[in-house]
């Protein structure tokens, strides 16, 4: 699958390279803003901890 998405990107060898990090990055930029948070509140490791002081 990922052979196919980089054989399909335009461009030569270095921007291909360039628009896969941005690609990956923009993935992963998603899961954490917009994925995860909505999961995290069925998460059973997940806990409000505070440290009193």
């Amino acid at each position: 699958m990922y052979g196919w998405i980089f054989r399909h990107l335009p461009g030569p060898l270095w921007m291909r390279i360039l628009i896969a990090i941005a690609l990956i990055a923009l993935v992963i930029w998603c899961l954490m803003e917009f994925v995860f948070p909505a999961f995290v509140e069925y998460s059973p490791f997940y806990r409000d901890v505070t440290i009193d002081q």
